[in-house]
């Protein structure tokens, strides 16, 4: 091994132990860092079926502005949220955009339509939210049919729907300066099972993240909704899980 390959693995220990150290915690929530611009955060829903259930969203920083992806799974993991935004990064939520109708990702909209941040989902989303009578969930402000282009800075963000998968109204939110996809509860994380059914599209959900793939060929970072976020991989394992 050479003294330029020792240098780098080097390198890249010191950057994950010092992503390790900066992980946020409290017992409402969980941020951490993937790169210096995006952040994880991670809030915890419990249930009858699955029990305590770790749930992932994702945050996106430039210049003091911020777009989160889903929101913690309720009002009081939300104000967590804004704690750490407002006070950690020093920045500003300039938008939140939900992955899909469920409880893991809308549970705590109602902080951010409080506070004045503007909400985007797919359209179809809106449409089962308003079905939901028994969450009774807080109804995305701002519906798309296809593809929707929001921008942090001079960078955009790429929200796209590609069919139905986890749920019908599943989307995704890629970022293309950091070569990083949040794919909520459409991607598994490696090793996963295939988990809540309850409003999937077995028979679609290969195909689905197959499209995702074809469009995507050179991602850094894949965050699924439950799980540790990982590479390329998470789309495959996903894709044979369900053509299985």
């Amino acid at each position: 091994m050479t003294k330029k390959s020792i240098f780098k693995i080097a390198l890249g220990l010191l950057f994950f132990i010092e992503l390790k150290a900066q992980v946020y915690k409290t017992p409402l929530i969980e941020v951490e860092p993937i790169s210096a611009n995006i952040y994880v955060h991670r809030s915890f829903l419990f249930t009858r079926v699955w029990g305590k259930v770790p749930c992932n969203g994702m945050i996106y920083i430039q210049n003091g502005e911020a777009i989160v992806f889903d929101t913690p799974v309720n009002d009081s993991a939300s104000v967590a949220l804004f704690k750490w935004v407002e006070l950690e990064a020093k920045a500003k939520v300039k938008a939140v955009v939900i992955n899909h109708f469920h409880e893991d990702c809308l549970g705590g909209l109602r902080v951010f339509h409080d506070r004045g941040v503007p909400s985007y989902s797919s359209t179809l989303t809106q449409q089962f939210a308003q079905k939901d009578t028994v969450g009774k969930p807080e109804i995305p402000q701002h519906g798309f049919e296809k593809e929707l282009i929001l921008t942090l800075g001079n960078q955009k963000v790429i929200n796209t729907y590609w069919g139905k998968g986890h749920t019908s109204d599943n989307i995704t939110s890629y970022i293309p300066n950091e070569e990083v996809l949040f794919g909520g509860c459409l991607i598994k994380e490696i090793g996963a099972k295939k988990g809540n059914l309850a409003d999937a599209t077995v028979g679609d959900w290969g195909a689905t993240v197959a499209r995702i793939k074809q469009q995507y060929s050179s991602l850094k970072t894949v965050v699924p909704g439950h799980g540790k976020y990982g590479d390329m991989s998470l789309l495959d394992y996903t894709i044979k899980l369900f053509q299985e």
